[in-house]
């Protein structure tokens, strides 16, 4: 019925999103396998930088080079092959890898405390994987009719050890661990009471998603620490510069301490930077912990702690201290910016002083050109005016031969208040003038 009506979708010229067909695969990828006690599985996770998907594959092929397997799923970052002796589960994630080893064992088979289920791998086809190892743990899955959870208790925390014990799926299986290493692996132990083989692998799987994700959620704490230690100085040093803003007297302080306050802000804005993945990645593992643990369904074991008190105990303070950190980085970043905002203005309104100053010069200067202008305008109608009668000197000098009854000093006397009247209303007209056309142009 499904093929049909994809048929008739294709007639009907429906067209598929291209990541249609991997999204689904995707959704179904890396579901539990179901598992059969007796079982060891170990499981290795390497931490890498996200570009070492090519080498892993090569790995990957010539394991099978020396040894038959068989390939039961494949997609681009999903792998599982069966090896006969063993079956290795392979998964890429965002920044690390997880090889995770199981081999079946014989109902009552004793188990070396040391043995795992990579005795089958080649050492050196181990060392050829990609990353640096970041998680080993070893679980191992026993019915409970092989071993009680006495002997298993007696057994699984030697020297004193603060141990988990608690009984998960409604009841239907133990889980023993300490979180502590014993020869380089972390170790479980999964007692079968009553679950079928899906819920073995779920089971399973949920144990090994807490401890991976547990130790990729306590990368944060390192940098935690340290971003710690330079927050530290950075905030005496936001302290002294505000005193010294306090102190400032001059422009030329001011501008030295904002330039201080620029070299701080980049400094904050780089930490965060450097660290903003990290804290938000460990705080994504730890969120998938406790989810991790609340799908356990745990039941509690008189006299040990559960898993979700042993988290709340250990891994929560230590993510705590990674939200601080982050939160202290936020808030140092929003002080100096404030800050730095604050001292922008305090040099924004001494600009701003300086340039009415410079505008009232410049208003001096224009009023004293202007009376300066007046001046040489009076100047100028002196000039006009000794010229111009000048001229008509001349003329009724040479005038006075045609009207033997004009006097020259007489016409040139009677000329001068003409002149100058006539001089005076035409610079006037003319300043006039260019008035118009100014507030014309504006």
């Amino acid at each position: 019925m499904h093929a049909r009506l994809y048929a008739r979708l294709k007639l009907a010229g429906l067209e598929d999103h291209p990541l249609r067909e991997h999204l689904n695969s995707e959704f179904h990828a890396r579901l539990p396998i179901p598992l059969a006690s007796p079982l060891v599985v170990s499981h290795l996770v390497f931490k890498h930088d996200g570009t070492t998907a090519p080498l892993e594959r090569d790995n990957l092929s010539r394991l099978c080079q020396s040894t038959v397997c068989q390939s039961i799923e494949s997609s681009d970052a999903h792998l599982m092959l069966d090896a006969g002796s063993y079956r290795l589960r392979w998964e890429l994630h965002t920044e690390f890898s997880s090889y995770t080893f199981s081999r079946p064992l014989a109902v009552g088979e004793p188990l070396d405390p040391d043995s795992t289920a990579l005795e089958a791998v080649l050492p050196e086809w181990l060392a050829a994987i990609p990353g640096q190892l970041i998680v080993a743990t070893h679980v191992e899955l026993r019915s409970i009719a092989e071993m009680s959870p006495e002997s298993a208790t007696a057994g699984f925390s030697p020297n004193g050890r603060q141990m988990v014990a608690v009984k998960i799926a409604d009841g239907a299986a133990w889980v023993f661990t300490d979180f502590m290493f014993d020869n380089g692996f972390s170790r479980f132990l999964v007692l079968d009471v009553s679950m079928t083989q899906r819920q073995a692998g779920r089971a399973v799987q949920r144990v090994l998603e807490i401890e991976t994700y547990r130790m990729m959620a306590l990368l944060g704490l390192p940098v935690a620490k340290k971003v710690g230690q330079w927050l530290n100085g950075a905030e005496k040093q936001l302290a002294a510069l505000m005193d010294q803003i306090g102190q400032t007297r001059s422009p030329d302080d001011e501008r030295a301490a904002l330039g201080s306050l620029s070299r701080l802000a980049a400094e904050v804005e780089h930490s965060v930077a450097r660290t903003t993945f990290r804290f938000g990645a460990s705080r994504a593992y730890h969120s998938l912990v406790m989810q991790r643990i609340e799908d356990l369904r745990e039941v509690r074991v008189a006299g040990f702690q559960t898993m979700n008190e042993f988290m709340q105990r250990r891994l929560l303070p230590a993510m705590d201290t990674c939200a601080a950190m982050a939160g202290r980085q936020d808030d140092l970043s929003g002080r100096v910016a404030r800050n730095s905002q604050l001292l922008r203005t305090r040099v924004d309104v001494e600009l701003e002083r300086q340039n009415q100053e410079l505008l009232a010069q410049m208003n001096n200067r224009a009023k004293l050109q202007l009376r300066l202008q007046e001046t040489v305008e009076g100047l100028s109608v002196v000039a006009i005016t000794y010229y111009g009668s000048q001229l008509v000197q001349y003329l009724a000098k040479g005038g006075k031969y045609l009207f033997p009854g004009l006097s020259p000093e007489i016409a040139t006397a009677v000329s001068i208040p003409l002149i100058a009247a006539l001089s005076l209303f035409g610079i006037k007209r003319m300043r006039k003038a260019l008035s118009e056309d100014e507030a014309a142009g504006q």
